[in-house]
C-alpha cells in the first residue's frame, strides 16, 4: 500500500469513528501538500465536517474535501453535502463519480435546483445538449430569478446551434443581472464555439441584446465583433427591430460605412 492511500485509509476510519488496532485516533499532515491536520474525529458534527471541506475545497485539496463531505454524510445525508462532493470530484475530472452525486442531490432533495443545474453540466460535457437542456430548464423553472442559471440555459442551446433559444435565456439573465456577462466572459461561449460561424452568430446575438437594453457602446462593440468573425447575415441588422434605436445613432453609419473586414 502506498502512502497516499494508507494515509487515505486511515483517514477514513477515524472520519467515521474506527480506531487502529484498538486505539481511537486522528489524521495529522504529512507531506508537504498538506497544511492543516487532518482530525475529523467521531465527535465532529456534520456541520463541523461540511465547514472542513469547504476549507479543503478551497485549498484545492480536492480528494480530502471529498473525504470530509463523505464524512459528513454517514451522519446526514443532504442535497447540499451531495452536490460539494460532486463538484469536488468534477475538479479532478472524475464525472462519472460526479454524476453519481448529483443524481443522489436529485433524490434526496427534488425541489433544490443546484442538482439539476449540476447535472446538467454533466450532460453537456458529454454534448448530449437535449439532456442537458432538459435539466437546466427544470433548474431556472424551479428558480427563476438566477441569472446564472439562465445563462447556463443559454450556454446549452448556444452549444445546440439554438441561437433563438441562446439570445432568449441570455436576455433574461441579464435582465436579472447587468453584471453576468462581465463575470462570464466571452471567452467562456467564444471557446465553445465549433466554428468562426459560431463565434460570428454569437456575437451579432449579444448585440441585439444589448441593444434591446439600451447599451448602444456595448452592442456596437459587439457588432463589430460579428463582422470582423464573418457573420454572413449582417444586414439583419438593418430590419431586425431591436436595433431600430440604434440605427439612428450616428455610430450606426459610420460602423456600417467602415465594414470592417474579417479577421482570418
Amino acid at each position: 500500500m502506498d502512502r497516499l492511500l494508507l494515509r487515505r485509509t486511515l483517514f477514513r476510519m477515524a472520519a467515521v469513528g474506527l480506531s487502529l488496532f484498538g486505539v481511537p485516533f486522528s489524521l495529522a499532515a504529512d507531506s508537504p501538500q498538506v497544511s492543516v491536520a487532518l482530525t475529523p474525529l467521531t465527535s465532529a458534527t456534520p456541520a463541523e465536517l461540511e465547514k472542513q471541506g469547504d476549507a479543503l475545497r478551497g485549498q484545492k485539496r480536492y480528494l480530502d474535501s471529498i473525504d470530509y463531505y463523505q464524512a459528513a454524510m454517514v451522519k446526514q445525508p443532504s442535497a447540499t453535502l451531495c452536490n460539494k462532493t460532486g463538484m469536488a470530484y468534477l475538479f479532478v475530472q472524475r464525472n462519472h463519480e460526479a454524476q453519481k452525486e448529483f443524481d443522489r442531490a436529485i433524490k434526496l432533495d427534488k425541489k433544490a435546483p443546484e442538482g439539476y443545474n449540476n447535472r446538467a453540466y454533466i450532460e453537456l460535457a458529454k454534448k448530449n445538449y437535449g439532456k442537458a437542456i432538459k435539466y437546466y430548464v427544470k433548474a431556472v423553472t424551479l428558480r427563476p430569478d438566477s441569472g446564472d442559471f439562465h445563462y447556463n440555459l443559454a450556454a446549452a442551446y448556444f452549444d445546440k446551434h439554438d441561437y433563438e433559444g441562446a439570445a432568449r435565456e441570455f436576455h433574461t439573465a441579464f435582465a436579472l443581472d447587468p453584471a453576468i456577462f462581465e463575470r462570464h466572459s466571452r471567452i467562456g461561449i467564444a471557446a465553445r464555439a465549433s466554428s468562426p460561424d459560431d463565434r460570428a452568430a454569437f456575437d451579432f446575438m449579444v448585440a441585439k441584446m444589448y441593444a434591446s437594453l439600451g447599451d448602444f457602446d456595448r452592442s456596437f462593440e459587439y457588432l463589430r465583433k460579428a463582422m470582423e468573425d464573418g457573420y454572413k447575415e449582417i444586414k439583419k441588422v438593418y430590419t431586425d427591430s431591436e436595433f431600430a434605436t440604434l440605427r439612428t445613432d450616428k455610430r450606426f453609419t459610420e460602423l456600417m460605412s467602415q465594414r470592417p473586414q474579417p479577421i482570418p
